[in-house]
């Protein structure tokens, strides 16, 4: 028997329990919610045509990967909502916990090879980190641009939190940034987004 290649097949099909995991974001046309695996594919796919964008020159095979397997840790560790407080209070336990479990399927140097990647979109400092939580945090203000604004609604999401939460997401793209900070801007003009009587702190206007 391949022991290898069974670790290799044991690890595949813990990771097609993404398929379960359910987030928050709706797709595009409003129909459903999307999962952590068409979320993460989308994040892919978004590097691949988008890496052009990036800030810092990067690596795109290695940034691809990374956002392939930055959720696989929701299998254990749940989809937690950006705006959930209670849930994010102790997301960070949760998550490294699945990590030790869910990468130590794979044989040894796997193991450590995407447990490294995790680490590394965690961490976020590295250029290919930094574009990878760029897509990770406009995907879903694209996603609910599209369907209306219909979590953000259902959620009665404000401005305020939504710059909070994307203090960082400039560091990866400017670009990209600047764009999403537009649909935001629209969608706080159409009501879908709460807005706020003190003008929230835009990343996008920090200054190096």
């Amino acid at each position: 028997m391949n022991e290898r290649l069974e670790q290799q097949m044991r690890f595949l099909l813990e990771a097609d329990k993404s398929k379960e995991i359910v987030r928050q974001t709706y797709l595009a046309d409003g129909s459903r919610k999307e999962n952590d695996a068409e979320h993460s594919w989308h994040l892919a796919l978004m590097c691949a045509i988008l890496s052009e964008y990036a800030n810092e020159k990067i690596d795109v095979g290695r940034t691809m990967a990374m956002v392939l397997v930055h959720d696989l840790v929701e299998i254990d560790a749940g989809d937690t909502y950006a705006y959930d407080e209670a849930g994010n209070a102790d997301k960070r336990q949760r998550e490294l916990a699945a990590a030790e479990r869910i990468f130590r399927l794979l044989p040894e140097d796997q193991a450590v090879w995407m447990r490294g990647l995790w680490d590394e979109f965690e961490g976020g400092t590295t250029p290919e980190a930094k574009f990878a939580n760029t897509l990770d945090k406009i995907q879903p203000v694209l996603l609910n641009d599209a369907s209306g604004g219909r979590s953000w609604r259902e959620h009665q999401v404000e401005e305020a939190r939504i710059l909070a939460r994307n203090v960082h997401t400039p560091e990866g793209s400017k670009i990209l940034w600047e764009y999403a900070r537009g649909r935001i801007q629209k969608n706080v003009e159409n009501g879908n987004i709460r807005g706020c009587q003190e003008k929230a702190d835009d990343p996008f206007d920090k200054k190096e």
